[in-house]
C-alpha cells in the first residue's frame, strides 16, 4: 500500500544506498570530518524507517526499533576497532563477524516478521544501509568497486560475461528440470521494469555483499582465484533455502555457477555494476522465460 509514512521511509532507506552508489567519493570523504560520537551513533538513525512503517500499519514494537537502532551502532562501531587494528585491510574477524551476521540475518529472515509481509524488502534495504555506512564509511573498505555511475565496460564486461554463462546454465538447467522454457514476449515497459527492480533492489545489494565485501577481503588472504571459487560457493549456498522449505541443491548449484560469472566481471573491473549488470541479466532473462 502506498502511503506518506512508507513513501518517506522509503526514500529514507533509499538514501544512503543511492548517496553510496552515486556519490561514493562523498560519503568516503566526509565521515571521517564527523565526531566521533556522530559517526558511531549516527547509524541509529536507520530504525526511523521502521517506525514510520510500523506505526502506519499498526505493528510498532520497541524491541524491533531497538534492533533497527542498535545493529547499525553494533556494525559501525565494529568496523571502527577492525580499522584501528587492520590498516591494511586484510580482513580482521570483527569484518567476518558483522558479513556473516548481515548474511544470516537476510538470507534466513531473521527480522522479516518486523514488516508487513508486502514491505519486507524494507528489512534487505536496512541492512544494506548498515553494511554500506560500516564497511565503506567506516572501515574506509577499499577496493569495492560500489560505485553504480555506469561506464560502457561495465556494460560490455558484464553482458559478455552473461554470454559466457548462459549456454551453461540453459543446458545444465533444463537437464535437471530446475529451468523450464516459456514462450513470450513481455512488453518493452514491463521488461524494463522488471530489469530495473532486479539491478538495484536484488543484484547491486547482493553484489555489494558477495563481491564488493566478501570476495574483496578474501582475495587479500587467498589470492585471486580461489577468493572466486570459494564466494561463489558461499553464494550458490545462500540460496538453499530458495523456493523450497528443504535444501534446494538444484538451485544451489545453478547460483554457485552463476557466481564464477558474477566474480569475473566484478574481479576484472573492480566494479560492482559490471557483475550487477551479469546478474541483473541471468535474474531477469530467468523469471521470464526459464523460471
Amino acid at each position: 500500500m502506498v502511503t506518506w509514512p512508507n513513501t518517506i521511509a522509503a526514500g529514507l532507506a533509499l538514501l544512503p544506498y543511492l548517496v553510496a552508489a552515486f556519490f561514493p567519493g562523498w560519503m568516503r570523504n566526509s565521515s571521517p570530518r564527523l565526531p566521533r560520537a556522530l559517526r558511531l551513533f549516527g547509524p541509529a538513525a536507520l530504525c526511523v524507517p521502521y517506525a514510520l512503517v510500523s506505526l502506519g500499519a499498526g505493528n510498532f514494537q520497541w524491541a524491533w526499533l531497538a534492533v533497527y537502532a542498535l545493529l547499525p551502532v553494533a556494525i559501525a562501531t565494529l568496523m571502527a576497532q577492525a580499522g584501528a587494528l587492520d590498516p591494511e585491510q586484510r580482513g580482521n574477524w570483527r569484518d567476518w563477524l558483522v558479513l556473516l551476521g548481515v548474511g544470516l540475518a537476510v538470507d534466513l529472515r531473521w527480522f522479516e516478521g518486523a514488516w508487513p509481509a508486502h514491505l519486507a524488502v524494507f528489512n534487505k534495504v536496512l541492512l544494506l544501509d548498515a553494511g554500506i555506512y560500516g564497511l565503506l564509511a567506516i572501515r574506509q573498505l577499499n577496493g569495492a568497486g560500489f560505485d553504480l555511475r555506469l561506464r560502457l565496460r561495465d556494460l560490455g564486461v558484464g553482458l559478455r560475461e552473461f554470454l559466457l554463462y548462459a549456454p551453461a546454465a540453459i543446458l545444465l538447467g533444463l537437464g535437471m528440470g530446475f529451468l523450464h522454457l516459456h514462450a513470450l514476449w513481455p512488453s518493452w515497459k514491463q521488461l524494463g521494469g522488471a530489469y530495473g527492480f532486479t539491478f538495484f533492489f536484488i543484484a547491486v545489494p547482493e553484489e555489494v555483499f558477495f563481491r564488493g565485501w566478501i570476495q574483496n577481503l578474501l582475495e587479500r588472504r587467498v589470492g585471486r582465484a580461489w577468493s572466486l571459487a570459494i564466494t561463489a560457493a558461499l553464494f550458490g549456498l545462500s540460496h538453499w533455502n530458495k523456493r523450497t522449505t528443504n535444501f534446494n541443491w538444484q538451485y544451489v548449484l545453478m547460483a554457485a555457477l552463476a557466481g564464477i560469472f558474477y566474480g569475473r566481471p566484478w574481479r576484472a573491473q573492480r566494479r560492482v555494476g559490471a557483475s550487477a549488470i551479469t546478474h541483473a541479466t541471468v535474474d531477469t532473462v530467468w523469471s521470464i522465460w526459464l523460471r
